[in-house]
C-alpha cells in the first residue's frame, strides 16, 4: 500500500484545484483539453490510482458547481487510469501516458458516454461513436500540451526529482530533519 504523505496529498489537491479552475476557461465546445493535461500530469507524477481519484473529484466538482453533464466523469476516468497504467508498464515513457489518455478517454470514455447520455440523461439522436471525434480532438490537444510540459520537465531534470519526492516524501523529510538537527 502506498504511503500518503502530506506532499503527495497537497499535489493531488493542487491538481484538482487547477483542473476545476482551468477547465471552463480553456474549453472548446464539446472538448475539455485541459482535463487531459491534468489527467496525464497526474498519471505521470502520481500513478494510475491517484490519477483516477483526481479525475473523479474534478468531475464531481465540475458537475455539481458548473452543471456539467456526466461527461465530466466518463470523459476523464478511463483516460486518467489508462494513462497511469501505460506509463507504469512502459517503465516511464511519457508518450505511453499520452497514448493511454487518447485511448482511455478518446475511445473508451467516448463510447461509454453514449449509454450514459442516451439512457440516463435522456439525450436522443446519439450513436455509439457520437462523442469519439470531439473526445479524440480534445485528448490530442491536451495530450500535446502535457507532452511538451512533461518532456521539458524531464529534459531539465525536474520530473524525476518530483516523482521521487512524491513517492518518498516522508522518508526525505525524516532524513532532512535528522541532518539539520
Amino acid at each position: 500500500m502506498k504511503r500518503y504523505n502530506i506532499l503527495r496529498m497537497a499535489v493531488m489537491a493542487l491538481l484538482i484545484a487547477i483542473g476545476v479552475v482551468i477547465s471552463p476557461l480553456l474549453r472548446i465546445e464539446g472538448m475539455c483539453p485541459m482535463a487531459h493535461l491534468i489527467n496525464i500530469t497526474a498519471a505521470v507524477l502520481l500513478g494510475p490510482v491517484d490519477a483516477f481519484v483526481i479525475a473523479v473529484l474534478i468531475g464531481i466538482i465540475r458537475m455539481c458547481a458548473m452543471g456539467i453533464p456526466p461527461l465530466a466523469l466518463t470523459g476523464a476516468v478511463f483516460g486518467a487510469t489508462l494513462s497511469g497504467i501505460l506509463y507504469k508498464v512502459s517503465k516511464g515513457k511519457i508518450w505511453a501516458a499520452v497514448l493511454g489518455e487518447i485511448i482511455g478517454t478518446g475511445i473508451i470514455g467516448a463510447i461509454v458516454s453514449y449509454p450514459v447520455m442516451a439512457f440516463i440523461c435522456g439525450r436522443e439522436g446519439l450513436g455509439w461513436f457520437f462523442y469519439v471525434p470531439s473526445f479524440i480532438c480534445g485528448t490530442l490537444i491536451g495530450g500535446s500540451i502535457a507532452a511538451v510540459l512533461l518532456y521539458r520537465l524531464q529534459h531539465i531534470g525536474v520530473l524525476g526529482k518530483m516523482q521521487y519526492k512524491l513517492d518518498h516524501g516522508g522518508a526525505l523529510w525524516k532524513k532532512h530533519s535528522e541532518k539539520t538537527v
